[in-house]
């Protein structure tokens, strides 16, 4: 029998795990179901999650619940806004709850939270975010009916997440971080008790003043509830603000129309270490052995109604009475301590809130420094009264207080400014109605910090606070090698202060030498090996660097005119330079300035924008009797654009207009500078060391001797854009050789030119010269032959190829043609000259008998010549064995056939016959 008791409570254990674990498989979907669907029909929202998972055997008797990934999101006026987000919710509930019906409540005895996110917002309107209920129109007495949960939660958890409250009417920002909150205590009941722990950093923002940054807070809280009567308790409270202890006590009563408040909360001791206790961790430091005298009490209360117009009355006093502190590592003490404070509000009135200082006051040795301030208002149209007086030895803060390492600080700063203003007018920009005056002056200032290159020492900063402006009436001071000395006027000083105004100045600022690398903090290179580079052999905008880019104020509108004896950047020295600054909208404009650089003089006007996301610049550049070597040891840009200039020797007028981008440290960017540059050179010689490309014509020329090129009175213009350097055509002469030159190049300097060179012919062989010594003509020796040089490569290894044969070649027929038309030419004019004759003659010249005289002979040895074409004259042998008879028949014949062909006529018969007997 007992073994069958045993056998069905063995099958009926097996059957109620078995249970168990299918239980889930199939409740899971409703579980979640029921979650959403209760959730949703509360709310006037969107909530939802990606996953549910319910488990019986770990939480067993209960049922536990996972949700993962849940959001809520909210409707109209914050329509899309994420109200809470988290990464899982935990749930634990009775096994029956499980079984309830997707409109039934749900009650829930534990809740885990983890990593939640809970955004509130209030708009302009007073309207918020976190309204979402939605309005319960059943009958009250089955409110039970109608809610989508009910908690007797025995505990609670809220790790690792995050509470941000942005209340826009009031510019109010709260935020709390690495929340870690628990609470346990049965809830269930009418009256309990609940105990909680929590810690959180808390960072406090009011119009744009930050209260709080982070500051460490921990609360350990004994919490009776009666709900009952809606009211809270704070049995036994403790809490830590950074470091500082307080200790606090009474109730919050939530009413149906507002909130009850009775606070009570003080210091547990008066030891000053409380008031270091203030101050954040990382810079009060290790307070537990600082040793302190005299007292430092906080103590304070709320009380009073909590509704829509009213806020609790409340009173906080700080009082410290003589009191000091000395770190035992350092060797000064900060003693004569006072503190004595209120921050009240005695009507319940938010805007009747008022701080009032009514003395602060430190000394380090004899140096004493106080402060006296009223601030009423403080919710309203605010009005402060403040008074600073004092003096101090800025190397003594160091040696009293753990300020950061790598600050050093010297000088001694002595002020005495008063102010008086209220917030209305200030926001209205009436500043007329506000009262600022006083002194503030600074001698013998040094300022150490990794962020600049050098030191900054100040001989002297004095400075006159007037209602309208701040003079500034006396700036001296050096770092590095260079020094400066300014005085100016600063404008809207509240303005920028409290409303995000611009300020604006007017400055004078002179100095002996000013060199601008002093203000740049040096930085580790960090090129690639395919590094670009730009500018002054830096990398471009691309490469990585350490640094942030600098950028131009954007709340700066001031006009500097600036006057220097020398001024230095990297290896370019200007010498008085002279001119105007005007720095406005993230803008610096140059305008009229003047300087003398590398033994001439120069004039450039232009501006600088770091506006955009790339900072960007135009110039406009008229530099006059520059020394060219050195103007091309000192411009990189020169190097880029005009590479042959590195042979010149002399002088160089130059108007440049440039623009382009500027990388980080605000060097050129070669890349993507375009512009013009007119250019008139004065070259005295040539530094043939450093000419490539005049030895690879030489060798291609051997008629020509580029060192000899006369460069006087050179003028030339480049355009250039995208990496590409356009030489507009221009002329050179090399003795009696005019040489043209067009092309371009790249900024790295790959080479694209043709030279033409107008070559006369009598520099080009002696075939050409042979051949002009027979033509013997004077106009042939202005002869000339475009010779063409097509140059290309780098410049540092040009190649070049020339036509020079071809137009040897072509020079060469040109002339044996010349030569040819030439002798021609003589035949005619000496057949012109024997017609010429024989017309003169006609009809004269017979002796008595009727013939012809023996000229006859002379024209026939001159016929004879022409028509045989080559002007041979006959064998002297062979002239006298021939018969007189037949020479004179060939002579009349040939004779008559030239005059017809002169004349075009055919002479009569008979009349031929007869000339012929005669």
């Amino acid at each position: 029998m007992k073994k069958k008791i045993l056998k069905i409570i063995g099958i009926l254990l097996v059957l109620f795990i078995g249970v168990l674990v299918s239980v889930p498989f199939f409740l899971e979907a409703k579980i979640g179901d029921i979650i959403r669907n209760n959730v949703n029909n509360s709310i006037k929202g969107n909530f939802d999650f990606a996953e549910a998972d319910l488990s019986l055997l770990s939480s067993f008797p209960n049922a536990e619940v996972s949700l993962r990934e849940i959001f809520l999101v909210n409707e109209a006026p914050f329509e899309g806004d994420t109200l809470f987000a988290a990464r899982e919710v935990e749930l634990k509930m009775g096994l029956g709850e499980l079984f309830k019906g997707e409109e039934d409540p749900i009650s829930v005895k534990s809740l885990i939270i983890d990593g939640a996110q809970l955004n509130i917002q209030i708009d302009e309107a007073d309207n918020a975010n976190y309204d979402i209920a939605k309005e319960d129109t059943s009958n009250t007495e089955d409110v039970s009916q109608s809610e989508g949960f009910r908690f007797a939660l025995e505990s609670y958890q809220i790790n690792d997440s995050r509470i941000a409250y942005h209340d826009m009417a009031t510019a109010l920002r709260l935020e709390m971080v690495d929340i870690q909150h628990s609470g346990t205590g049965d809830l269930s009941l009418d009256t309990s008790e609940l105990e909680t722990t929590t810690d959180a950093l808390v960072s406090f923002e009011m119009d744009s003043v930050q209260y709080l940054e982070r500051n460490k807070v921990k609360l350990d809280a004994l919490l009776g509830i009666d709900l009952k009567e809606n009211k809270y308790t704070f049995l036994r409270n403790e809490a830590l603000v950074n470091q500082l202890p307080l200790i606090f006590d009474g109730f919050v009563k939530v009413n149906e129309d507002n909130q009850q408040v009775g606070i009570s909360f003080k210091t547990p001791s008066s030891d000053f270490k409380n008031f270091l206790a203030v101050i954040p961790e990382e810079y009060s430091k290790n307070i537990e052995n600082v040793q302190t005298t005299g007292d430092f009490v906080v103590a304070g209360n709320f009380t009073g109604i909590v509704d829509e117009e009213h806020i609790p009355k409340f009173s906080i006093s700080i009082r410290s009475d003589n009191a000091s502190f000395k770190y035992p590592d350092l060797p000064k003490t900060v003693n004569n301590i006072f503190i004595d404070a209120d921050v009240q509000n005695t009507t319940g009135i938010a805007e009747d809130t008022y701080v009032d200082v009514r003395k602060a006051s430190f000394m380090i040795d004899q140096d004493k420094f106080t402060l006296v301030s009223k601030i009423t208002d403080l919710m309203g149209n605010t009005k402060v009264s403040a008074q600073v007086d004092g003096k101090i030895d800025l190397a003594n803060i160091p040696k009293a207080y753990p300020v950061a390492s790598e600050m050093e600080l010297k000088g001694i700063l002595t002020a005495d400014i008063s102010t008086a203003f209220d917030m209305a007018s200030v926001e209205n920009k009436r500043y007329e109605n506000t009262q600022t005056k006083g002194q503030l002056e600074v001698k013998g200032f040094e300022y150490k910090s990794e962020e600049l290159a050098n030191p900054v020492k100040l001989d002297i900063l004095a400075m006159n606070f007037n209602p309208a402006t701040v003079q500034l009436t006396d700036l001296k001071g050096t770092t590095g090698k260079t020094d400066f000395n300014a005085n100016g006027t600063v404008h809207n000083l509240l303005g920028y202060l409290f409303n995000d105004e611009i300020v604006k100045g007017n400055f004078d600022l002179r100095s002996n030498t000013f060199v601008l690398n002093d203000f740049m903090a040096e930085k580790e290179p960090a090129p690639g090996k395919d590094e670009k580079v730009s500018g002054k052999g830096k990398s471009d905008s691309k490469s990585p660097t350490n640094t942030e880019q600098i950028k131009i104020p954007a709340f700066l509108d001031a006009t500097i005119n600036a006057a220097a004896n020398t001024v230095i950047y990297d290896n370019i020295t200007l010498k008085d330079v002279r001119g105007n600054l005007r720095i406005k909208d993230q803008k610096a404009t140059l305008s009229n300035m003047t300087s003398s650089i590398f033994e001439g003089k120069m004039a450039f006007n232009g501006e600088v924008s770091t506006k955009g996301e790339v900072p960007v610049f135009n110039m406009k550049l008229d530099m006059a009797q520059l020394e060219i070597g050195e103007t091309f040891k000192g411009l990189d840009l020169f190097k880029t654009l005009a590479p042959i200039a590195k042979i010149l020797r002399g002088k160089l007028d130059t108007d440049i207009e440039l623009s382009g981008n500027l990388t980080d440290d605000f060097v050129p960017n070669l890349l993507t500078l375009s512009g013009n540059v007119l250019a008139n050179v004065m070259a005295k010689e040539i530094n043939e060391e450093e000419a490539p490309l005049l030895s690879a014509l030489d060798n291609k020329l051997d008629f020509i001797n580029l060192k000899e090129l006369n460069l006087q009175d050179l003028k030339t213009k480049l355009s250039f854009e995208n990496g590409l350097v356009s030489v507009n055509p221009f002329t050179i002469k090399y003795r009696d050789i005019a040489i043209n030159v067009d092309g371009s190049h790249t900024f790295d300097q790959k080479l694209n030119y043709k030279a033409t060179l107008q070559v006369p012919a009598r520099y080009l062989g002696t075939e050409v010269n042979n051949l002009l010594a027979k033509i013997d003509e004077k106009e042939l020796d202005s002869l000339t032959i475009p010779v063409i040089a097509s140059i290309g490569g780098n410049y540092n290894s040009p190649q070049v190829s020339t036509d020079l044969t071809s137009g040897v070649k072509s020079l060469t027929s040109k002339l044996v043609e010349i030569q040819k038309q030439k002798l021609i030419n003589q035949g005619k004019d000496k057949a012109k000259d024997l017609i010429g004759g024989i017309l003169s003659e006609n009809g004269k010249g017979k002796d008595s008998t009727g013939r012809r005289d023996s000229t006859k002979v002379g024209i026939k040895e001159v016929l004879g010549g022409v028509l045989s074409g080559n002007q041979k004259k006959k064998d002297s042998a062979t002239s006298k064995s021939d018969s007189v008879a037949n020479k004179e028949a060939v002579v009349k014949e040939k004779a008559k056939d030239i005059i017809g062909g002169l004349f075009g006529k055919k002479k009569d018969t008979a009349k031929v016959k007869k000339d012929s007997v005669n």
